[in-house]
């Protein structure tokens, strides 16, 4: 399963409805991923709704170090492939994370994302959140 942005988030937020769905879905999978534009758009995401920084960082530190969840570093490849999709779907408002997100699902062979995120159906992937 692929752990998106939108999904940490959810596990993270104590507040959100879907947290313990998210929970209950993560405890069952089998292998979980997230890359490190995950991380990185996790911590502003995080700001943004005002929470504490030390705790954000904690949670991030976590995900990295959670021998459960492989953490996949991005290369330049895979940024130069994520932009080539980009250009394909210019019909499409995919972030660059999600792009990376897409390329690195099919690599994987992975279909099923912990995520809120829509795009990732437009892709032909399963979105495992919905608000």
């Amino acid at each position: 399963m692929f752990l998106d942005t939108s999904g940490l988030f959810t596990l993270l937020d104590a507040s959100s409805a879907l947290q313990p769905f998210a929970q209950s879905v993560m405890n069952k999978a089998r292998s979980c991923f997230a890359h490190s534009y995950v991380l990185t758009e996790l911590l502003p995401l995080g700001q943004a709704r005002r929470f504490n920084r030390e705790r954000l960082l904690q949670f991030a530190e976590d995900v990295t170090h959670d021998p459960g969840i492989r953490v996949v570093w991005v290369t330049r490849d895979d940024h130069l492939a994520a932009m080539d999709l980009l250009t394909a779907r210019r019909d499409k408002r995919y972030s660059l994370c999600d792009a990376v997100s897409f390329i690195l699902m099919r690599r994987f062979n992975v279909t099923d994302a912990l995520t809120t995120d829509h795009h990732f159906e437009q892709e032909g992937f399963v979105r495992l959140l919905r608000p």
